[in-house]
């Protein structure tokens, strides 16, 4: 997959793949979420997208069902120490299936990628004029 960063103007810095951009900007006129917290929304989204596959798998509605990502920083370095995801369900959801939700969860993408982290490689190459 490539996707094309580009600068539209002020602190936006938007990705372009396929027909889908994502806008990102930075505070104090920030008109989109900034990186790191789209970042932060594709590790709930992510978790959010397995917990849908495992009900809709099993027919099971998602009405009143939801997931709550919980951000902790470590106030002395400024980082994300802890993520909470707790997976809401109505009383009505079937007891027996709440740990599988957690299992369901735990298989996220988003997730895997953060514990087994990829190899970065930051080049720069002069564009050729268009």
């Amino acid at each position: 997959m490539e996707m094309i960063i580009d600068f539209p103007g002020g602190a936006r810095v938007d990705a372009h793949f396929g027909p889908f951009t994502v806008k990102t900007d930075q505070p104090p006129q920030a008109s989109a979420p900034t990186p790191f917290a789209t970042f932060l929304a594709s590790l709930g989204t992510c978790a959010g997208i397995y917990v849908l596959g495992f009900c809709q798998q099993r027919g099971i509605p998602t009405d009143g069902l939801r997931v709550v990502q919980r951000v902790h920083t470590d106030p002395a370095t400024g980082m994300v120490g802890n993520i909470d995801i707790e997976i809401q369900a109505p009383p009505s959801f079937p007891e027996k299936y709440l740990p599988s939700l957690v299992r369901s969860a735990e298989m996220c993408a988003v997730k895997k990628l953060i514990e087994n982290p990829p190899t970065f490689n930051v080049t720069t190459k002069v564009a050729q004029p268009a």
